[in-house]
C-alpha cells in the first residue's frame, strides 16, 4: 500500500463518495476507484460497502490509523525543518467551547510573535467527542475536563474552574452570594446531558446529598447550554468563563457550594511523539497559564510545580483530593 491509496480512502470517508473525493484530492473518480481496489487487495478485504457507500468496519479501522499515520508524517516533517530553520507547521487544537472563549484569543495574541511560521488550527466541541478526534489524529492537542474517559491519553492539568450557578436577575436566586445544592432540589434548571463528562461531574456531586436536579432541558454541549440561559431558557450550573465579560452585569453568579471546581488539562496521544510545532504550543499554554497575565474570574492555575503529565488514576485521585497544591510533580519547562 503507499500513501495515495490511504489518502483516497480517508477523502472518502471525509466527503462521502468516489467523486467528491476525486475533487477533493483533484484527481478524476477513476483514479480513486484504482487506488481503493488496490488497497483492498492488499488487504484482502472490502474498504467500502457498494451497495451503500459507507466504510466497512475494516475500512473505519484503516481510516482511524491513517490519521494516525498522517499525523506522524506531518510531525517528521515539522521536526526535521526545525533542525534547519525556526519552528514551522500546523497544530490542530481541540478545545472545549468555554475554555476556548478566553484561551484562543490569547493563543492568538501570543503565537505570532515567537512562532510567526505556525498555523493553528481550532476544533472546538465536547470532552467526549475531542477523546475520539484526538485517538483517530485528527487533532493533535485536546484541551479538555479532566478526569478523562480514557486511560489511552496522556494528560497535563492546567487550571481548575469554579462552576456557579448563572441566572436571570429577577430569578428568587439571584440576591444569593452563596446557596446549597439542596436548593436547586427541584428548581428547573439546564443540565447537561446524560453520558457527557459534565453532567457526571455535577451527578457524582449531588449524589450523596440526596438532591434530585429537575432538568428544564438536557443538552449536549456547555456552549449551547449558555446560550439557552443567556436567552432566558432558564438557569444553569455552568463554568465561570461560560459568563462573557460583556453580559456580566445583566446576569446573576451564585457560587454553589457542594459543586466542585472542574479540572481542566491539555491531553496528547501517549504513544506519539509531538511535532516541534506541538511542543511549542504546549510551551505557549504553559506560559499561559502560568505567566503575568491574572487568568478570568474562577480559574485557579494548578501551580506549575505540581504539574506533570499524569495518568488517568493520578488525575481521579487528584480530582477528589482539592485543594491543587495536594497534587505533586515536577515543574515544567
Amino acid at each position: 500500500m503507499d500513501l495515495r491509496q490511504l489518502s483516497a480512502l480517508v477523502a472518502i470517508a471525509d466527503h462521502g463518495s468516489f467523486s467528491a473525493a476525486a475533487d477533493a484530492l483533484a484527481t478524476v473518480q477513476s483514479n480513486i476507484s484504482a487506488h481503493i481496489k488496490k488497497l483492498e487487495r492488499e488487504l484482502n478485504t472490502p474498504l467500502i460497502d457498494r451497495s451503500t457507500g459507507r466504510l466497512t468496519e475494516a475500512g473505519q479501522l484503516v481510516v482511524s490509523r491513517t490519521r494516525r499515520v498522517r499525523s506522524e508524517l506531518d510531525a517528521l516533517l515539522s521536526d526535521v525543518m526545525a533542525l534547519q530553520h525556526d519552528i514551522a507547521g500546523t497544530v490542530r487544537i481541540g478545545i472545549i467551547g468555554t475554555t476556548a472563549r478566553w484561551l484562543v484569543p490569547r493563543l492568538l495574541d501570543a503565537v505570532p510573535a515567537r512562532f510567526p511560521a505556525l498555523h493553528l488550527i481550532f476544533v472546538e466541541s465536547t470532552t467526549n467527542a475531542l477523546e475520539a478526534q484526538l485517538a483517530s489524529g485528527q487533532v493533535d492537542l485536546a484541551v479538555l475536563n479532566l478526569p478523562h474517559a480514557s486511560g489511552d491519553i496522556s494528560l497535563t492539568p492546567l487550571f481548575e474552574e469554579e462552576l456557579v450557578l448563572v441566572t436571570s436577575l429577577d430569578h428568587p436566586l439571584a440576591g444569593r452570594g452563596e446557596i446549597s445544592v439542596r436548593e436547586l432540589d427541584g428548581v428547573p434548571i439546564l443540565l447537561p446531558y446524560e453520558g457527557t463528562a459534565f453532567r457526571a461531574e455535577l451527578d457524582d456531586a449531588i449524589a450523596p446529598l440526596g438532591v434530585t436536579l429537575l432538568p428544564r432541558a438536557e443538552v449536549d454541549g456547555t456552549r449551547l447550554i449558555a446560550s439557552l440561559t443567556f436567552e432566558g431558557y432558564g438557569p444553569a450550573i455552568l463554568p465561570a468563563t461560560a459568563l462573557p465579560a460583556f453580559l456580566a452585569d445583566r446576569w446573576a453568579v451564585v457560587r454553589v457550594r457542594e459543586v466542585p471546581a472542574r479540572l481542566v488539562g491539555v491531553a496528547q496521544r501517549p504513544r506519539s511523539l509531538p511535532s516541534a510545532p506541538t511542543r511549542a504550543v504546549l510551551e505557549m499554554l504553559t506560559d499561559i497559564v502560568f505567566g503575568a497575565q491574572p487568568l478570568p474570574s474562577g480559574l485557579t492555575a494548578v501551580p506549575p510545580d505540581k504539574a506533570r503529565l499524569i495518568g488517568r488514576p493520578a488525575i481521579e485521585a487528584r480530582a477528589q483530593a482539592r485543594p491543587p497544591s495536594e497534587l505533586s510533580a515536577p515543574a515544567p519547562r
